[in-house]
């Protein structure tokens, strides 16, 4: 398969203005966040895609409301242990179309009125062409709800439970590639009136030591010249304001995620960058830039280093797959059969969508990874904290 580096598509006149004024290139990192963010030209910035199973892509939670049904005894057990009367929060950073966000308020009035009643629902949105759809949606929720931007999360100090749903895949990323005997950052380069991304200065400094520990150093001939990749520098900062944010409570990363051997195995020559349209993929993240989603995987291995560094204390995780078993999935297969069969077709349409939560060769793929973090009482040790429900019958 051809390297994504090798490919050049044609520039909109936006982009090669940003380009010719920053000098004819930049690195991968600052295109992919023109690409989705810019509040004009982004992906979702200016709210031009569209989530669910007639838009660009499906998420678990616009499959139907049974995702966020099976997730809220989770959420309510980590609000429950939080002390008693406190104003409690539930953020969710990234809330795409407001699926989760909504469905998830809806569980916790319906099954934990009390808890509801002392939480807030609250979205962190950088995107305003997203805020507005979402909006929209949440019109009649049943929890108190706000909107913020990432800057604002840090100074916010809250309690409760962070949730990031397919949010972290889409932080920009760093793209690498060996020339030689160095790895190089890949850079955008304007040629004419088209685009390539190419291997430019080599990496140094502290860079090269998280190389060496994902088992990237030294070079050896297991990736020839040319072998890509990604790193990710944005999940520190990003985890860094979650936990400024946070005084007390959990956050849980649900996403797609490889361990380091993985990651980096010599045959993933292309790293794992990919881009969607229309519910269709492709390899190449230069095509109709600002039109389609770019979305790498985590690497399990640099999440936990960034988190460790921003204070969370990683409690475990598992597959969804697992989890979502872990929270009765299996029984709510079992309880369609007993609906009247006036209802067959909807009840195969949900049985599918619960099917497509697990399939292990999708959805049921993603990694849950949960994190806690707290201020213990001055001379007292921190409150032990339970295993989350979902590690009970799935651990690691």
């Amino acid at each position: 398969m051809q390297t994504p580096h090798r490919r050049s598509t044609p520039v909109p006149e936006w982009l090669g203005q940003r380009l010719r004024a920053a000098g004819g290139s930049v690195p991968f990192r600052d295109y992919m966040d023109w690409v989705l963010h810019d509040p004009e030209v982004g992906a979702y910035g200016s709210g031009r895609l569209t989530i669910g199973p007639r838009g660009d892509f499906a998420t678990a939670p616009s499959l139907g409301a049974d995702f966020a049904q099976l997730l809220a005894p989770q959420v309510a057990q980590w609000l429950g242990q939080l002390p008693a009367q406190a104003p409690l929060a539930l953020v969710e950073t990234g809330p795409g179309e407001g699926h989760l966000a909504q469905q998830l308020a809806e569980a916790l009035h319906a099954g934990w009125p009390e808890l509801a009643g002392r939480t807030e629902l609250v979205l962190v949105e950088p995107n305003a062409g997203m805020a507005q759809r979402q909006r929209q949606r949440l019109g009649a929720c049943p929890l108190a709800v706000r909107w913020i931007d990432f800057d604002a999360l840090a100074n916010a100090p809250l309690r409760g439970v962070v949730l990031a749903h397919e949010v972290l895949d889409a932080l920009a990323i760093e793209r690498i590639e060996r020339r030689d005997d160095h790895w190089c950052r890949q850079r955008v380069v304007l040629k004419g009136e088209s685009l390539s991304l190419e291997a430019a200065e080599p990496l140094d400094g502290p860079v090269l030591e998280q190389l060496e520990s994902l088992g990237l150093l030294p070079l050896d001939g297991s990736r020839p010249q040319g072998w890509s990749t990604e790193l990710h520098p944005g999940l520190e900062p990003w985890l860094a304001a979650c936990g400024t944010a946070l005084s007390e409570g959990w956050l849980l990363v649900i996403d797609y995620a490889h361990e380091a051997r993985r990651y980096y195995a010599p045959q993933r020559s292309g790293g794992t960058l990919m881009a969607y349209r229309r519910q269709q993929a492709s390899d190449d993240p230069l095509l109709e830039p600002g039109l389609w989603d770019l979305t790498a995987h985590l690497c399990l291995e640099s999440l936990e280093t960034a988190a460790l560094a921003a204070g969370w204390q990683p409690l475990g995780g598992c597959r969804q797959g697992e989890a979502l078993l872990a929270l009765g999935l299996a029984q709510r297969l079992h309880a369609l059969q007993q609906e009247p069969a006036s209802r067959l077709a909807v009840l195969l349409q949900r049985r599918e969508c619960l099917l497509r939560l697990v399939d292990p060769a999708g959805l049921g793929d993603f990694r849950w990874l949960a994190f806690h973090r707290g201020s213990a009482v001055s001379g007292q040790a921190p409150r032990p904290q339970p295993a989350p429900l979902f590690l009970s019958q799935s651990p690691i």
